[in-house]
Order: C-alpha cells, then sequence, then structure tokens
C-alpha cells in the first residue's frame, strides 16, 4: 500500500519563508522611496528654498521704500489761480502711473506692482494752539495716493477732492503735541514754499498705527499692497505724519514744531500755482515675486536674467512716456496740463540681488551638506538592513552552496525577490517628489539611488559565500591585516583629496547636487571611523587592564569584547558619526550667522545709534542729540590724506585719518579699543603744540609725518603704533563701513583736527548713547527711507539687529538643515536598531555562557551598556569633533562673512544644546535598547542561544 505524502508542511515551509523576508522588503521599499524622493526632489526644493529665500530678502530690503522709484518735476498748469481747483491732479498723474506700470517686463509675471504715488510740498509756517499755544510749526503738505482711508480716522475724514479751500488731515499724536482741534483754522505763510498765503482747514485726525489704513484713493485702491502694510509704509517713509518733532530752542529755523499733514490732490496744484513753484512727484514700484517665479529667478542664471530686466525697465519705462528725450533739466514733457521732465529712477534692487547672490552661493554649500549628509545616511542604513538580510539567510545559502548551488546564482536570486519592492519604493518616490510644487524631479538620481539600494543585498551575498570565504583561514590574518591597513590609507588619501578639490574649485554654480560635495562628507566619514577604530580600543584595554584588578568579570568582559569587536562595529560608527557630524555642522553654521548678523549690525552702527553724514547736516545732528534718551553723543570723522615723512620725505601711503572725541567715547563705552588706546598714549588731553598726535599703522613712536590740506601743510606726530584691535571697534564701523576702505589707519582725537574745516572731511558719524532711545522721535527726524540721502542716514541698532534676525535666507537654512537632520537621525535610528540585531545573537550567547556560571539580571544589564558604552562615546565625540571641524575644512568653499558682513569672520558659536541634545538621545537610545534586549534574554531559555556544532563557539 503507497503512502501519499503530505503537502502541507511544505506549504508551511513556504509561508514562513515568504513571512520572513517580508519586514525585508518593507524596510526596503520604505528606504528606496525616502531615499529616491530626496534624490529627485533635491534639485526643485533647492530652487525653491531659494525663492523664498529671494522673496524674502526682496521684501525686507523694501521694507525701507519701494525697490524702483520714478520721479519727475512739474511746472504749474497754464491757467489762472482761480482754475487751479479745478484742477484734479490724482487724474493727470493716472496716466502716468499707467505707462510705467504697464512698461513692467512681462517675464516678471506681474511682480513689479505699483506702490504709491506722492507729491511733497515743501514746509509752510503756521501757528498751532489756543492758550498757551503750541507755538510756530513747519507744516509740510503731502498728497499720497496711499494714504489712509476713511476706517483709519477717528475723528472727521479725509480731506475732500473737490472743493476750492486747504483741507488737511493729521495724526492723532500730531493733534495732540499741536493742540489742534477739529475744524480749525491754521494761517499758512511762507517758510521753504514762498509767496503762499493760504488758511487751512483741520478736517479729521487719523490713526498711525497701520489699523483700517486702506486707501480710499482711486488710484490707490488699485495698487497692490495700499492696505494696512502700505498704511505702515507711508510711516516709515514719512514719518513726520506719524507724529510731529520738536526743535531745540533758539534753534537757526525759529520754528518750535515741525509737522506733516496729508491735503486732497487738488490743494497741491492750487498751491504751486499760487506759489509758482516746482513740485516734484514720485511713483512706487513694488517687486514682490510669488514663489514660482522667485524660484526661476534664485539661481544663477536667473539673476542674470532679473538684473537685465531691471536694468532695461526704467529706460522702457522712460521712453514711452516720454519719447527718447535726453534730460538736461528741460520740461519737455507732460502730466496732464503741467510741463514735466522726462522720468528719473533710483532702485538698489540690483546692489540686493547681487548680494543676495553671493550669500546664496555659500547658502548651497550648507542645504547641498545636508542633503548629501541624509542621502550618506539613509545608503548605510540599506546596508545595514542587507547585511542583517544576509546573517540570517546565512545557514540556508550556505546549505545550498553545499549542493552545488553558485554564489552568483544565489545572488540574482536575492536580486529578483527583492525587485518588487525596490520598483515600488521608486515608484513612490518619485511620486512624492512629483507631489511637490516646481520642476520636474530628477529622475535619473532617483533612478541610481535605487540601484544602488538594490544592488547592496545581492552583492553582500555574493561577497559571503564566493568561493574565497569557502576556503581554510588558516594564515589569512597577516593578509586581512594588510588589507584593512591599504583600505584605510585610501580612505584618508581619497577624504583629503576630496577636501583639496573642494577647496581648490569650490562648489558647482549649476542648480542640482554637487557630486564632489555629496561625497566628501562619505568620506570625511568614513576617515574619521577609520582613525576612531584605530584609536578608541586603546583606552578601551587599559579600562579593561584596570577593571581585571577588581573583583567580577562583567567590567573586565564588556571592555575586552569591546575593544576586540571594534572593527565589527564600523558601520554603525560610520552612521552615527556622519548623522552627528552633518547636525552639529548645521547647528554650527546656524548659530554663527544668528550671532555674526548680530554681530555685524552693532559693527555697522557703531553705538545705539549713529547719524552717518552729520557734517552735512549740523542742524540734525544738534536735534538727534537733544532727543530724550540719549546719554552721550561721540563725533567720528575720517580724512583721506596722503602722508610723507618729514625727515626723508618719504611716502607713508594713502590712509584715513580719524578723528574721535576720545574722552567722550572713553566715558559712554568703556571698553571701546579705540578710546583706550587714545587715552593709553595721552591724546585726550590738550593739545600742547601745533603738531597733530596721531596713532598710526606701520609706524613707531617718535616719526614725524607731514600732510597738505589746500596748499597747507599740517605737521603729524606719531605718538605710538595703533594696535590691532583698533581696526575691529565698532566705533569705527559706521564709517569703516561707507568710505573706501585702506590699509593704513592714523588716529587722532578731534581737539587736534580744529584747524581742519568740517567740509575737508569725507565722513562723518555722530555716535548716539542710551539705553532707552526715544526711537520714534529719531525716525521722526531722519526718515529710514534710504533715497533721500540729502539729510543723511541714521542707524539704529535695535532696528538693524531685528533686520539681521529676519532674515529669510537664515529662516531658510535653519529650516533645511533642521529637516534633514531629523530625517538623518530617523534613519540612524534604523540603522543603529538593525546592527544591534545583526550582533544581538553573540551577545545573547556570551551573556547565555555567563548566565550558567550564576550571572544576575543587573550583571547582564551593566555588561551589554558597557560593551556599547565605547562605540557610543566615540561616535559623539568623532561625529561633534568632525562637525565642528567641517567649516575650516570647507575653507573658501564656505565663507561664512558673505552672510554676515562686519569687518572679519564671524565668531564661532556652535550651537551647543543641539549638540548636548544629539549626545543625550544617543545614550538614551543604546540604554533602551540594552533594557530591551536585557528583558528579551531573560524571556528567552539558554537552550535557543546555546548551540553545540556551531562555528566559533
Amino acid at each position: 500500500m503507497k503512502v501519499r505524502r503530505s503537502v502541507r508542511p511544505l506549504r508551511w515551509v513556504a509561508v514562513r519563508e515568504v513571512r520572513a523576508e517580508v519586514p525585508l522588503l518593507v524596510c526596503l521599499a520604505v528606504l528606496v522611496a525616502l531615499l529616491t524622493a530626496v534624490a529627485a526632489a533635491g534639485p526643485g526644493v533647492l530652487d525653491r528654498l531659494a525663492g523664498r529665500a529671494l522673496a524674502s530678502r526682496l521684501e525686507q530690503e523694501q521694507q525701507v521704500e519701494p525697490g524702483i522709484l520714478f520721479s519727475a518735476r512739474f511746472e504749474p498748469a497754464d491757467s489762472a489761480d482761480a482754475d487751479a481747483w479745478a484742477s484734479d491732479l490724482a487724474e493727470d498723474l493716472l496716466p502716468v502711473t499707467e505707462v510705467i506700470a504697464n512698461a513692467a517686463p512681462d517675464d516678471l509675471d506681474g511682480g513689479l506692482v505699483r506702490d504709491s504715488t506722492r507729491v511733497e510740498l515743501p514746509y509752510l509756517r503756521t501757528v498751532a494752539g489756543a492758550g498757551a499755544g503750541a507755538g510756530e510749526v513747519g507744516l509740510g503738505l503731502v498728497y499720497a495716493s496711499d494714504a489712509p482711508g476713511r476706517g483709519a480716522y477717528l475723528e472727521g475724514r479725509p480731506p475732500a477732492r473737490s472743493g476750492k479751500r486747504v483741507e488737511i488731515a493729521v495724526s492723532t499724536r500730531t493733534r495732540d503735541a499741536l493742540k489742534l482741534r477739529l475744524g480749525q483754522e491754521l494761517p499758512l505763510s511762507p517758510g521753504a514754499l514762498e509767496n503762499v498765503q493760504a488758511t487751512a482747514v483741520v478736517v479729521g485726525f487719523f490713526t498711525a498705527d497701520g489699523a483700517g489704513t486702506k486707501s480710499g484713493d482711486a488710484e490707490g485702491a488699485e495698487a497692490k499692497g495700499a492696505g494696512a502694510a502700505g498704511g505702515d509704509r507711508l510711516w516709515h517713509e514719512v514719518p513726520l505724519l506719524a507724529g510731529p518733532s520738536r526743535f531745540p530752542p533758539r534753534s537757526a529755523a525759529g520754528l518750535d514744531w515741525e509737522a506733516r499733514a496729508l491735503v486732497a490732490p487738488g490743494t497741491v496744484t492750487a498751491l504751486q500755482a499760487q506759489a509758482g513753484a516746482v513740485l516734484t512727484v514720485t511713483w512706487g514700484m513694488r517687486l514682490d515675486l510669488d514663489a514660482r517665479t522667485a524660484a526661476r529667478f534664485a539661481g544663477e542664471r536667473g539673476q542674470g536674467e532679473l538684473q537685465r530686466l531691471l536694468v532695461r525697465y526704467p529706460d522702457d519705462a522712460r521712453s514711452v512716456f516720454c519719447g527718447d528725450i535726453a534730460d538736461f533739466g528741460g520740461m519737455f514733457c507732460e502730466i496732464g496740463p503741467h510741463p514735466a521732465s522726462t522720468l528719473q529712477h533710483s532702485t538698489h534692487l540690483p546692489d540686493a540681488l547681487t548680494d543676495f547672490g553671493r550669500q546664496w552661493r555659500q547658502g548651497r554649500v550648507v542645504i547641498s551638506f545636508a542633503l548629501a549628509s541624509l542621502l550618506v545616511v539613509g545608503l548605510l542604513a540599506a546596508a545595514v538592513t542587507a547585511l542583517l538580510a544576509v546573517r540570517r539567510s546565512l545557514d540556508a545559502h550556505r546549505l545550498q552552496r553545499a549542493r552545488g548551488a553558485s554564489a552568483t546564482g544565489l545572488a540574482l536570486a536575492r536580486a529578483v525577490h527583492t525587485a518588487p519592492a525596490v520598483l515600488l519604493g521608486l515608484v513612490a518616490g518619485i511620486a512624492a517628489a512629483r507631489s511637490l510644487p516646481g520642476p520636474s524631479p530628477a529622475y535619473g538620481q532617483a533612478l541610481l539611488v535605487a540601484g544602488l539600494v538594490w544592488l547592496l543585498l545581492p552583492a553582500l551575498t555574493w561577497h559571503a559565500l564566493r568561493d574565497r570565504s569557502a576556503r581554510t583561514r588558516d594564515g589569512s590574518a597577516p593578509f586581512a591585516a594588510g588589507r584593512r591597513l591599504t583600505a584605510e590609507a585610501v580612505v584618508l588619501l581619497l577624504a583629503a583629496a576630496g577636501v583639496v578639490a573642494l577647496r581648490t574649485r569650490g562648489t558647482a554654480a549649476e542648480a542640482g547636487p554637487d557630486p564632489l560635495l555629496a561625497a566628501v562628507p562619505a568620506l570625511l566619514g568614513l576617515a574619521t571611523v577609520a582613525v576612531l577604530v584605530r584609536c578608541y580600543p586603546l583606552p578601551v584595554r587599559i579600562l579593561a587592564r584596570f577593571s581585571a584588578r577588581r573583583r567580577g568579570v562583567v567590567a573586565l568582559i564588556a571592555l575586552s569584547r569591546a575593544a576586540k569587536e571594534a572593527p565589527a562595529r564600523a558601520l554603525a560608527l560610520l552612521v552615527l558619526v556622519v548623522t552627528l557630524a552633518g547636525a552639529v555642522f548645521g547647528g554650527f553654521v546656524a548659530g554663527t550667522l544668528a550671532e555674526g548678523r548680530r554681530e555685524a549690525a552693532g559693527w555697522q552702527v557703531g553705538a545705539d545709534a549713529s547719524y552717518l553724514g552729520a557734517h552735512r547736516s549740523p542742524a540734525v545732528a544738534e536735534r538727534l542729540a537733544q532727543v530724550r534718551g540719549v546719554r552721550e553723543t561721540v563725533s567720528v570723522r575720517q580724512l583721506r590724506v596722503d602722508p610723507t615723512s618729514a625727515t626723508s620725505g618719504s611716502r607713508y601711503g594713502i590712509a584715513s585719518l580719524v578723528g574721535i572725541d576720545g574722552a567722550r567715547l572713553r566715558a559712554a563705552a568703556p571698553h571701546s579699543p579705540a578710546g583706550r588706546a587714545l587715552d593709553a598714549a595721552g591724546l585726550t588731553g590738550p593739545q600742547p603744540g601745533t603738531d597733530i598726535r596721531v596713532l598710526a599703522t606701520g609706524a613707531r613712536a617718535g616719526d614725524r609725518l607731514t600732510i597738505t590740506l589746500h596748499g597747507r601743510k599740517m605737521p603729524l606726530r606719531v605718538t605710538g603704533p595703533l594696535p590691532d584691535d583698533v581696526l575691529q571697534d565698532p566705533a569705527l564701523g559706521p564709517l569703516r563701513g561707507t568710505t573706501p576702505s585702506r590699509e593704513r589707519l592714523l588716529l587722532a582725537d578731534n581737539r587736534d583736527l580744529a584747524a581742519i574745516g568740517a567740509g575737508d572731511f569725507e565722513g562723518s558719524s555722530l555716535l548716539l548713547y542710551g539705553p532707552h532711545l526715544d526711537v520714534q522721535t529719531l525716525r521722526s527726524l531722519v526718515p529710514r527711507a534710504g533715497h533721500d540721502t540729502a539729510v543723511g542716514e541714521l542707524r539704529i541698532r535695535s532696528e538693524e539687529q531685528a533686520d539681521a534676525g529676519a532674515d529669510g535666507m537664515i529662516s531658510v537654512l535653519r529650516a533645511a538643515h533642521t529637516t534633514c537632520t531629523a530625517l538623518a537621525v530617523l534613519l540612524a535610528l534604523l540603522a543603529l536598531v538593525l546592527e544591534l540585531l545583526l550582533s544581538a545573537e553573540a551577545r545573547g550567547r556570551t551573556t547565555a555562557y555567563l548566565r550558567t556560571l550564576g550571572l544576575g539580571g543587573r550583571a547582564t544589564t551593566g555588561l551589554h551598556l558597557l560593551q556599547l558604552l565605547p562605540m557610543v562615546v566615540a561616535a559623539v565625540a568623532g561625529g561633534t569633533a568632525l562637525g565642528l571641524a567641517l567649516p575650516a575644512l570647507l575653507g573658501p568653499a564656505l565663507d561664512l562673512r558673505e552672510f554676515t558682513g562686519g569687518p572679519a569672520a564671524p565668531t564661532p558659536h556652535p550651537d551647543l544644546l543641539l549638540t548636548a541634545a544629539l549626545g543625550a538621545g544617543l545614550g538614551m537610545l543604546v540604554v533602551v535598547a540594552v533594557g530591551v534586549e536585557t528583558w528579551i534574554g531573560r524571556r528567552r531559555g539558554l537552550g535557543a542561544v546555546l548551540r553545540l556544532g556551531r562555528n566559533g563557539d
């Protein structure tokens, strides 16, 4: 009777084998999906990040004023004064505004939008207040298309566009300061605007807090940004509209207050006709790019194209407005019935784009390095996954090899088995990359990464089963040691060559990851691991010898095995080193940039506030010095000189002669190097003779120099060399940052420079010191708008540092680094867990041996922890050291000074909190893994790990 063999056990064996492969296939699919998504979306992500940074930079640059300003002078219309009220200036300006807006290049996709149209009249004299009175007021009248609408008025209404009387509206702060009331009549008499006699009626009081400021003007209602943001810009650009400014007593102007008021366009033409004055109208155009357009112009080629468009646009607008007429100061054009000049323009956007391009090249280095580190960690995680799969199927494959199967055939079979999972991950990764907005994904890079992950398992399978591995290993130790030394030497040479090539060549300018930049993290990580694997077992062996003298075998066994198995931990060590290095490097760069920008802002200001051009506007400087909160003022002046030796006649070289109020600086800023140097040299006291006492670079005490000024020779006496730290003194920053840089510097006290006229200095600044400056009053005297440089430039430290902290490029770098670091940490955790699983069997077997000898549960936990602790400490030390050393290794490829400015490279500021958090997180992970492994070991019987007859037992 034939016995029918049951096929049920064979089916269960097949099902069990498939179920055993499921975790591997799922892990491979997830890794391939993540890595291919990063590789495919990398270039597009870089473009989008660049677009975000560019849009943020343009917005920040246009906070002070619109990016492009057009202006034209116009005369009164050829009509009698009675007809001037019938003219509507807003309607006359609207066609010109349309011409300027329509001339914008089509390639900007509507990104160049109208911001405002304004006409400012020179101030008129009036008397405000009742009873005690506010005194004489210099009242300037402003027509602005972006003026606040009716919703911003607490009392009254905006000036009416129709009517034949002068109606004004002022802010509530102006009302309170000048004691004005609704309906009050103010007599207007000639001031800076001559030949005017009129009466103004106060018809409304508006708030200048940005609420409800939507423009009610016909033109302004169409302009983008005429809402609350437009009103805020109006107060920043014309701060006297928000509140008045008081003159110092007995001022040369003979005024007590200076203020601004809003008027209707008809008032402008009526007063212009009465005065017979030529006025200037200004059109503001704002470059407001959407995300897609900004990304298109953020690259090297896009920036060049945007530069060309911005340079060509003003000429196109000028040509459409009035033809190709050269501007010789004549009134050859027309604005309605008004004879007008041709258009003039000013813009600072090309310079801002140049600065952005130079900084973004460095930003790409940081982001590309983070992406490259993420890809390296992902590939290492895939390698650990493949090693775990090879280890678990090694016994079955060796049995198949013994039955005649070839290593190549088994490797190809593994490739076929994993192909569906890799293909699924590839499709998922590309789909994720395609779902992101922007350019099409980089399919070639995605295929390359997927192919590498797919080939890892077959390659490792073939390596484990090749014929050489089946041979006896007698006498192979010397050859293995030689191969290891050769491999380590090759890795070190490749890492050094990669760093040298990157420092020499720099980064690739085209979009997308730089291959050299992508290889450097892996090479440096390999080099660091090669050094660590050679070095960290030595102190571990020393500790093991010390522990052998003490009672107990846990420390001895754990440390001995940790030192012996150090080469086997190389892969896990590489994962941790690359992850920590990338995270520390990103935190180091972000922290250095944030603090460097703040330090550079302090250098550009020089004090709590500084006023550049004080020698051109002494009256404004005097008023600034008397603002509430100003505790001390220091004058800094600079003169270009070409000294010669008084003894030999040889030239000293072109130099900057800088004069400082030394005693005042010493009192206001005791830690100032310049003030300390002048005081130590005795230059802050009275001048004993006619010689100008100086501290000089490249000169010795006692040297005598001579300078010639307007044909008059002036002697200089060097009292000592100039200390090096004076060149970094923030007190010199405002002048040194706005005047030509020179190698030689002569420092003197302003008392010794009394014979030099104020007009002879090429630059001057008034440093304002005070912990609580009245910023609003300061800005009412000197607006932040940069186009009106006639009154000088006022810099305030708090404003500059706020702008530095709000820089979009720093935010983009932080976001990119944080995202890449988070993903890399997750992949590193996966790789570390897989590595622990890979070596869990050997540790479990050792623990089982010791348990048969009476080892307790706590001792088992301590054994596992001590065995892994040296690798963790080495990884934290190596990864942190590599991350901190990367900026120095990259050298010219990463110049952080491009981001910050200032007199020198920014002071390094590593993110200690991030570094400590990463180290603590890694330690917690190991503790948790050890705890889980100990718990599993307690539940597992000794027979599960003690098997006789296995290799190595």
